[in-house]
């Protein structure tokens, strides 16, 4: 088992078919590294890495992180 100190973990849960979660990666130039669809009611978990820095979420869905819960601005 690694001492690596891991990243926060999140939760992105999916409101409607099709939302988008989009993994960005840390560095110079930032690009997509990792993308995946989920559909109503799917429940992703997840969390920041060496090599993710950021992550896009495109659709309706909640994201709960230990800094709160919110929605996109199509949840509203």
């Amino acid at each position: 088992m690694s001492n690596t100190k891991s990243g926060d973990f999140f939760v992105i849960k999916a409101l409607q078919d099709g939302v988008n979660v989009i993994g960005l990666t840390r560095g110079s130039d930032t690009r997509f590294h990792h993308s995946e669809k989920l559909d109503k009611g799917e429940v992703m978990i997840a969390q920041f890495t060496e090599h993710t820095s950021a992550v896009k979420v495109r659709g309706k869905a909640v994201i709960q992180t230990s800094h709160g819960e919110l929605y996109t601005n199509e949840a509203e």
